[in-house]
């Protein structure tokens, strides 16, 4: 499953066969595909990720984020919506700071490269066998 943050990108879960040792191996592991204005990515670079057609997306929960927080659903569309406009904003005019998603990692721009590093914890929370693969993959 994805969740779909418009004008930002998409938080996905993806399943991939790995090969290792004659044995395949099926490892769960987050990806994130960026949806940022053309204008904002001017000199930078991205890795092209994909997610496959099977993954189902959904668009933010701003009802669940409104009971979380306490905060009028309103309110949080109005929060989120500011948040990636001003991100983009500073992108657009050079500023390269981090964005940070609590539990998940954090999208940063390092030497001219825009990408999303996830949390040690958020990988291996998705998966419980084969925790190493989905790291080295991640």
């Amino acid at each position: 499953q994805g969740v779909l943050m418009t004008g930002l990108g998409t938080f996905a879960m993806v399943q991939e066969c790995i090969q290792c040792k004659g044995e395949k191996c099926v490892v769960r592991r987050p990806v994130f595909q960026l949806d940022i204005d053309v204008l904002c990515l001017q000199k930078l670079t991205h890795p092209t990720v994909v997610i496959p057609g099977n993954v189902k997306i959904k668009p933010l929960n701003y009802k669940w984020l409104s009971r979380a927080t306490s905060f009028p659903r309103h309110v949080v569309e109005g929060c989120v919506e500011e948040t990636i406009a001003l991100y983009s904003f500073q992108l657009r005019n050079g500023q390269r700071l981090a964005f940070a998603f609590k539990d998940i990692g954090v999208l940063s721009c390092k030497d001219g490269v825009l990408c999303m590093r996830f949390y040690y914890d958020c990988v291996t929370g998705l998966e419980s066998k084969a925790r190493w693969f989905a790291l080295l993959c991640t």
